[in-house]
């Protein structure tokens, strides 16, 4: 089943638009005010995570409107409410004094009796991931029950891994949006069933841009986990089971890579990467000896 261009344009329109809405709305009317939501980023500046919330809003419209059919948008709408419910809690009521870092930390913290917001974030994340692969992955006529719950489980585990690893490139102005465009547009452009949706991903990704590249928003958990959540259930939708196996073989080796190595300094010292990556974001001063600030 291929989503027709028309519905592919009105869910990147639409995903836009509430997302911008949603923002604007959010400026006037932040919940527990405009402090509750404010960080210090890299640069030690104030940063606001209320895009969060904003491009979480846009990706639920956005994918409803682009998904294939009530079950496929049931889909969408559970693992990007999912994600972007449980990431918002660990961004709002985190113990920065026991933050666990990783899956690794939280997972290990669970295993020892912590229920930690971001260990709480793991296992819902986890079950919306599963429901959203029930609801995904149909069973194809000839395949076993062993091997159409094989399928979910993996579907499932797709779609919780690209929620974790969306949020692990949030470290930077731009990073995570421009990471899941370059998934998200091809797949949007491409013939298959999450093609809809991806053009919602790519929508509200783009509304969200400018503000996020200008380092006065963030996507922060709640946004990141929605937005990696959205792009992992559309291609569980669009892909064939060789092509979601191979992509969840390498989002697991990302995964367990980020626990060992830093993603910013692999893009550093990466050119093409580096370039991508710094595009549209204020550069980074780094004084030398001939400068008077040093």
């Amino acid at each position: 089943m291929s989503v027709g261009w028309r519905r592919r344009v009105t869910a990147m329109v639409l995903g836009s638009t509430v997302t911008s809405a949603a923002r604007g709305f959010l400026d006037q009317q932040a919940p527990g005010g405009q402090a509750r939501w404010t960080r210090t980023n890299h640069r030690g500046e104030p940063v606001s995570m209320l895009e969060g919330p904003a491009i979480a809003a846009g990706l639920l419209a956005g994918v409803a409107m682009g998904a294939p059919d009530t079950r496929g948008a049931a889909a969408l709408l559970v693992a990007t409410a999912s994600g972007s419910a449980f990431g918002i809690v660990d961004d709002l009521a985190e113990d920065t004094t026991a933050r666990r870092k990783g899956l690794r930390g939280h997972l290990g913290a669970l295993a020892r009796g912590e229920v930690t917001t971001g260990g709480l974030k793991v296992l819902g994340i986890g079950a919306g991931s599963l429901v959203a692969a029930a609801l995904a992955t149909r069973r194809k006529p000839g395949t076993s029950g062993v091997g159409h719950l094989v399928d979910v489980g993996t579907s499932g585990a797709l779609i919780a891994l690209s929620a974790n690893l969306v949020n692990l490139l949030d470290l930077r102005p731009g990073r995570a949006l421009k990471a899941a465009a370059l998934v998200a547009a091809p797949l949007a452009a491409a013939p298959g069933a999450g093609a809809g949706a991806a053009a919602g991903i790519v929508g509200a990704g783009y509304a969200a841009l400018d503000q996020d590249l200008a380092e006065t928003d963030m996507l922060g958990d709640g946004g990141a986990n929605a937005l990696g959540a959205a792009l992992g259930t559309a291609l569980v939708l669009s892909a064939p089971r060789p092509v979601r196996f191979a992509a969840l073989a390498g989002v697991a080796a990302l995964t367990v890579a980020s626990e060992r190595i830093s993603f910013t300094k692999v893009i550093a010292s990466t050119p093409v990467l580096r370039e991508l990556d710094a595009w549209g974001r204020r550069p980074v001063h780094v004084p030398d000896l001939g400068d008077p600030a040093s």
